[in-house]
């Protein structure tokens, strides 16, 4: 082999060496949230598939902070070596390039795309006894009253809000905006008739659909949703291309082995693909996804743009 050919080879045969040792050792999967939300929980339902599979330990670690970024930053900063993981959402990896002006990472350059794994819509809810029934009616009576319609979230910054500001821009509606420290307190203010709406999270608000406390307008996703299969999509109901996915993916640090990325893209898909899991998920109210590390990342160059422009139309600030 000439010369230059074997030094331009020397980082993949590398990479390959490493990758048939690997794993030697226990694997974390870093969650950047506190314990007990969905992030967690399907974290964990993931490491308790890779372990047998993988044939070592494989252990969640909660890294809250900063809205994710904290923990984030952590795995960007850590060995490439397939031993720290992250399960990175839309907003650690979406959203917070435009929110955080310091932010100590870059979704693209700092971190390996392993593997898309559930995606799920929002639901703009309104209390049952608002004069709308339809998107239609709703977005009429937000024109009747430009600020006089109110819509809760879980903070600023947070993707429900990110939601209201872009259905703004795109309705032509003037909504204001409510912010709560979760969704729990704001689905209860909606439940009481303090607010007149809400962009939540379908298992949040699912429970007080079932129960009649409130009713469903639209929902995010590009279909509707098996759990509410009546619930027609913004796109049917009158805005065309509205597109709002909660989506949650596993990342590796930068420079990570592909041998390594490949390896844990083909374990992952064969976790998502068992049935009991995929039940799980599916009665989580997730869609299942375990696509290839290429989608993951074409999905994060099409999220970043996407919400920084509507940071910018809504002059978002976390403040």
């Amino acid at each position: 082999m000439p010369l230059r050919r074997a030094l331009l080879a020397l980082p993949f045969l590398a990479g390959a060496a490493a990758a048939q040792g690997w794993p030697a050792r226990p694997i974390r999967i870093v969650v950047p949230f506190p314990p007990g939300g969905s992030t967690d929980l399907l974290a964990r339902r993931i490491a308790e598939r890779l372990s047998p599979a993988l044939g070592v330990p494989v252990l969640v670690e909660n890294r809250p902070g900063a809205g994710g970024t904290t923990g984030s930053e952590m795995v960007a900063r850590a060995a490439p070596d397939g031993t720290t993981l992250l399960f990175g959402v839309t907003g650690t990896h979406g959203v917070a390039p435009s929110l955080f002006p310091r932010l100590g990472y870059d979704p693209l350059k700092d971190f390996a795309p392993v593997s898309l794994v559930v995606t799920a819509p929002l639901v703009l809810v309104a209390r049952p006894d608002l004069p709308a029934r339809t998107l239609g009616e709703f977005v009429a009576l937000a024109k009747a009253d430009p600020g006089g319609l109110t819509y809760g979230t879980p903070g600023n910054g947070t993707s429900m809000h990110l939601t209201g500001v872009m259905f703004d821009m795109q309705a032509g509606t003037r909504l204001t905006h409510v912010p709560y420290r979760g969704s729990g307190p704001a689905l209860n203010d909606l439940v009481a008739g303090n607010l007149a709406s809400m962009f939540g999270d379908l298992l949040v608000v699912l429970p007080q659909l079932r129960a009649g406390a409130i009713r469903a307008i639209a929902v995010t996703g590009a279909t509707r949703h098996p759990l509410l299969p009546e619930v027609p999509t913004m796109a049917e109901a009158g805005l065309p291309g509205f597109l709002a996915l909660s989506w949650q993916g596993l990342f590796a640090p930068a420079d990570t082995p592909p041998a390594i990325v490949a390896r844990l893209a083909a374990e992952l898909r064969a976790a998502l693909e068992a049935p009991e899991v995929r039940d799980f998920f599916a009665g989580q109210g997730f869609a299942i996804e375990g696509g290839p590390p290429e989608a993951l990342r074409a999905l994060l160059e099409t999220e970043i743009p996407k919400w920084a422009a509507v940071v910018r139309a809504g002059q978002v600030r976390l403040d």
